[in-house]
């Protein structure tokens, strides 16, 4: 639990790592969309059977019906979305005493959510990039251009987005003073009537800009659809990837069958073949396809690799296409 004072915004938190987990594991902070629990969000998604499977942690912070009706965290009000106030300073908060409770290498924690919970990923790498190495933002918005439920709506339906410079000044204006940022996944619906696909493309734009990219992106298309991008920063790490999928409504993607499958169908989930669980799991270093068919947790690595250091960076770039499905 957390006193009121590192709770500012009123949020639930609840943890899960499996039995014996051994110090130096990753945390994935796992954010539920409008209408959903923590529990729900995280169990269908697949987040607690990977965490199982490959022995990290999940954080799993939750809304109230006090804070928002809906149970959508508050993305869209300037007082809780800024460093050190309501409830992006309670995650922060969670963040720091998970960590603690389970020994997490400070190098291996990760933010992602669905819609609302999207945005608040978003916003927890904007306003406190030192803690995550990277988020994925699931029908997702851009940080900062909201300050209110009217500019919400406008947001979700395409209006108001801007340019990249000056959606790039919304992140940096934020406060956080940083000189390195999270590596950024965008995962977009093509055909979700909710987060309009180009609300995907803005959140995309931002943080090309704030990390500096100037490169054309890496391209690849799967027969089924998917389309992905990478784009690399000018010290050649991959820092901003869109997957695309064709199809898709407003929710989360899974794959719940075969070795790579994991989730459940429910609300705002869909089995389209493809896992953004799964796969930002491998893309963190969190998870490994070698491991897949193993019953048993695995063993938490030592995480001394950074997932944003890159050598050979035709190696990394490939590297993501094949943990996509996008390449032999």
């Amino acid at each position: 639990m957390l006193s009121s004072a590192d709770n500012p915004g009123h949020l639930r938190m609840l943890t899960y790592a499996p039995a014996g987990l051994a110090p130096g594991a990753g945390l994935v902070v796992v954010l539920h969309g409008c209408t959903q629990s923590a529990s729900g969000y995280a169990r269908s998604a697949g987040w607690i059977e990977l965490a199982d499977r490959f022995g990290f942690a999940l954080l799993c912070p939750e809304q109230s019906r006090g804070n928002n009706p809906n149970l959508c965290f508050n993305w869209f009000r300037p007082g809780d979305v800024r460093r050190g106030a309501g409830e992006a300073a309670s995650i922060a908060a969670m963040v720091r005493a998970a960590s603690k409770r389970f020994a997490i290498d400070p190098s291996r924690i990760f933010v992602t959510g669905l819609s609302a919970g999207g945005a608040m990923a978003g916003v927890m790498a904007a306003a406190y990039p030192e803690l995550f190495a990277g988020a994925a933002l699931i029908a997702g918005l851009p940080y900062g251009v909201a300050a209110g439920v009217p500019d919400a709506l406008a947001l979700m339906a395409g209006d108001k987005l801007g340019d990249g410079s000056s959606l790039g000044d919304r992140v940096r204006a934020s406060g956080a003073g940083a000189s390195a940022w999270p590596s950024i996944a965008v995962w977009q619906g093509q055909g979700d009537q909710v987060v309009r696909p180009v609300v995907g493309e803005a959140v995309a734009r931002q943080w090309r800009d704030v990390h500096g990219v100037r490169s054309e992106p890496r391209r690849a298309r799967t027969p089924a659809g998917r389309e992905f991008e990478l784009w690399v920063s000018p010290g050649g790490a991959p820092v901003v990837e869109v997957h695309r999928i064709a199809g898709l409504g407003h929710g989360t993607p899974l794959k719940t069958d075969g070795p790579h499958g994991c989730g459940a169908v429910a609300p705002h989930l869909f089995d389209v073949g493809v896992s953004s669980s799964f796969e930002s799991a491998l893309s963190w270093d969190l998870a490994d396809l070698d491991a897949v068919r193993q019953p048993a947790v695995a063993e938490a690595r030592d995480g001394g690799r950074s997932p944003l250091v890159a050598p050979n960076v035709q190696g990394v770039i490939d590297a993501a296409l094949r943990r996509a499905g996008l390449m032999a």
